[in-house]
């Protein structure tokens, strides 16, 4: 086990772009396995796995090498140089990394994981919150949780094949996969692997989706025919899962602010053979207003903190700021009382996150019922699902019914009582 001088060279480039000038992890990782084609699996396997752990632990790194913001190119050679003492690197013979304290590095790891917020390396402030709304215990337990590596869980396309057929396919590149308990779509990968260069993948056999998201659409109760409006599509992961629960068939309607988004979600839809989907910019009033009360289902997967995806967007930790969840929660009640006018008497409604926060989940729901809109939905049930129970993101979801008109009061009586 020894370190390639290429492959820590890229690391650190990549480090650099993450940390002082504002990229994405994902978009730097994806960008630094392009740098080489001679690179094998294990080559890309390290550049990848390493840039991500020293962004998930930059606070404690930065702590034991001393160093402080803005990193120059030594500083990010000291902080990597604690991760290899960490991981049991031996130390190479090279200018940048001369001198390194091997005992003291140790020897501050020890000191240092004594205090919460640095041995499992996240701002302060996000440290209070999180005791604040969970609590000492179940904080800590959660915290720790998100700072696994996040699994590779594949959601199977049931529009182009099956998950037993999928496996079969998978398994002939030496990339094996296992079942889910109680997940009729997802398949975990038991190794990480680079399936976007699959096939399967072009094809539109799979999307790449985590467990815990795929329960979503499960969860708003789609049938084909209906009509559903998924008003915060994005670049339409749950999108495209709600199209393959319908079966094509019916009116999905994906709804952003953003055009570049829906043009991904576009791109992705064609390759996944899924045409029942139509995309509405929301560029006015006017776009929500022309569908008030004319749809079956509505998702409001609202935009949120992403306090439950840590592990799989570590980098987060270091780009949130905690003005951006106090106007966030605000968004997050405008959207609940906007967006659900779209139901339509009999009709459901699933508000969902990817927070753990309370203030951002249950809290919302107790708020919106509370509103004149709100008044018009019966609570059904929600899902409060932790990384540290579930060993897949935090996620939390709501399912609320609109009530039927109040001129048709044996109708509901009647559904209700089916």
């Amino acid at each position: 086990m020894r370190l390639h001088r290429n492959l820590v060279y890229t690391t650190i480039d990549a480090l650099n772009a993450i940390f002082n000038e504002g990229e994405y992890a994902d978009k730097v990782v994806a960008r630094s396995l392009k740098k080489d084609k001679r690179w094998g699996s294990s080559d890309r396997k390290f550049v990848a796995e390493t840039i991500y752990e020293v962004v998930r632990w930059k606070r404690l790194y930065a702590e034991i090498a001393e160093v402080k913001e803005p990193y120059d190119r030594d500083n990010l050679w000291r902080m990597f140089s604690v991760w290899a003492v960490l991981r049991g690197y031996p130390i190479p013979d090279w200018r940048q990394l001369e001198g390194t304290p091997e005992r003291k590095i140790k020897g501050r790891f020890d000191e240092l994981s004594k205090v919460r917020a640095l041995k499992e390396s996240i701002p302060d402030w996000m440290d209070e919150l999180g005791v604040k709304e969970l609590g000492e215990k179940v904080w800590a337990t959660e915290i720790a949780a998100q700072n696994q590596p996040a699994k590779v869980i594949l959601r199977v396309n049931t529009l182009k094949t099956t998950k037993e057929n999928l496996r079969a396919i998978l398994m002939d590149l030496n990339i094996e996969t296992e079942f889910l308990k109680n997940q009729p779509d997802a398949l975990v990968l038991k190794e990480r692997a680079n399936v976007f260069l699959t096939d399967a993948f072009k094809q539109g056999f799979f999307e790449v989706q985590d467990a815990n998201s795929q329960l979503v659409a499960h969860f708003l109760d789609v049938k084909p025919g209906m009509r559903v409006v998924d008003t915060c599509a994005g670049a339409g992961g749950k999108t495209l899962h709600i199209a393959s629960l319908m079966e094509n068939k019916g009116q999905l309607i994906a709804m952003d602010l953003y055009e570049s988004k829906l043009k991904q979600l576009k791109l992705r839809a064609k390759r996944d053979g899924a045409f029942n989907i139509e995309y509405r910019i929301i560029d006015s009033t006017k776009v929500i207003k022309k569908l008030h009360e004319r749809a079956d289902r509505v998702l409001i997967d609202a935009p949120c903190s992403g306090l439950g995806v840590l592990k799989r967007n570590p980098d987060s930790k270091w780009k949130l700021q905690p003005e951006f969840i106090d106007n966030i929660r605000k968004v997050q009640s405008e959207v609940l009382e906007s967006y659900s006018k779209i139901v339509k008497p009999g009709g459901k409604l699933v508000y969902a996150t990817c927070s753990i926060l309370p203030s951002e989940n249950q809290e919302q729901i107790a708020r919106f019922l509370a509103t004149d809109i709100g008044k018009q939905f019966n609570f059904i049930k929600d899902q409060k699902i932790l990384a540290s129970e579930s060993g897949f993101d935090g996620f939390y979801m709501a399912l609320m019914e609109r009530k039927e008109s109040l001129l048709e009061p044996k109708k509901e009586s009647k559904e209700k009582k089916e």
